[in-house]
């Protein structure tokens, strides 16, 4: 799937959201099509009929930034949505994305099996994903929040013993928890957010973000076909383009052991590591941080305690006399 279509199945998806009288346009008898006809678009927009259908299907490349900037005004696009096109727009012009069309289902032969599968090559291993020793000290430092490294493909590429201890998919024995695995092939999941369906569609929105910002990263690639050959509900969500930026917000959680709470998210990119992101979740009332702090006794280390006989090791080390 390229870029260029990729483009036009944005477009078509976000026109038929766009009621004509929205838009200023008189609604004369029964229409065939949900939202904006093509012409509509295209005059609204100012372009020609032929160009615009063009870029809808696919066949044509390089819009102007006016032709964008125009666009992005007819269909009411927000910001988030507005990056997305000029990313699709300009992906389009340099090299194909290898992400499945909306609602495709591919075969593993295509692009390998997906990981948790067991196979040879397993996806799990993901290259280069090494982190730096300084943002390993960085979590554990900010242990009283729940914070993790997030990858560009939401895998989890190191998270702090809080994180772990909310989230129990991050604590994966095997291969590279990934968020939206959990989200969508994790049985728990259901229950750990009662609000599901709103992190289902938020975590599919990141990905369509991502896919647009790194058309050439396989890892996301195959992190996208896996999910859309096993969870049909993925497949729907990613068929309906809708993209969404993971910054900030609130998440609900309902925890086996301290129950249900609700956490602030910030999402904080690091410089330097491109598409990664640190995000970090804390307690907006004293009932979630009571929550987390009951959890965070759970997770702490047992505390030292000194050796029997200790008293009496240090009386007898040199350069202290028995009493002092």
């Amino acid at each position: 799937m390229n870029s260029a279509s990729e483009l036009g199945a944005f477009l078509k998806s976000r026109r038929s959201r766009v009621l004509p009288g929205a838009a200023g346009l008189p609604v004369i008898g029964r229409r065939r099509v949900a939202g904006l006809r093509r012409e509509e678009v295209a005059d609204l927009a100012g372009v020609s009929v032929v160009y615009y259908t063009r870029l809808e299907q696919g066949r044509a490349r390089n819009p102007s930034d006016a032709v964008l900037d125009a666009l992005a005004g007819v269909l009411r696009l927000d910001p988030t949505e507005r990056a997305h096109l000029y990313d699709l727009a300009r992906r389009a012009i340099r090299r194909a994305a290898p992400f499945p069309p909306a609602g495709h289902v591919q075969d593993p032969a295509e692009h390998g099996d997906f990981e948790g599968s067991g196979s040879p090559g397993d996806a799990d291993a993901v290259p280069g994903v090494a982190v730096r020793e300084d943002l390993h000290r960085l979590l554990a430092a900010v242990g009283a929040v729940p914070a993790y490294l997030l990858g560009p493909a939401m895998d989890v590429l190191a998270a702090n013993d809080l994180a772990r201890a909310l989230v129990g998919g991050l604590g994966a024995s095997t291969g590279r928890p990934n968020l939206a695995r959990h989200v969508f092939l994790d049985a728990s999941a259901r229950d750990l957010y009662p609000r599901w369906d709103d992190v289902a569609r938020q975590t599919v929105g990141f990905l369509r973000l991502s896919a647009g910002r790194r058309p050439g990263d396989t890892r996301l690639a195959r992190v996208v076909t896996g999910l859309s050959r096993r969870s049909p509900r993925f497949r729907e969500l990613w068929a309906a383009q809708e993209v969404r930026e993971k910054s900030y917000g609130i998440k609900s959680f309902r925890h086996p052991l301290v129950g249900e709470l609700d956490l602030a998210y910030q999402t904080l990119s690091l410089p330097g590591d491109e598409g990664r992101s640190l995000v970090v979740f804390t307690a907006p009332d004293p009932r979630a941080d009571d929550a987390l702090r009951l959890l965070g006794s759970w997770t702490a280390p047992p505390a030292a305690h000194p050796p029997a006989g200790d008293s009496e090791s240090r009386a007898s080390r040199p350069g202290r006399s028995p009493g002092a």
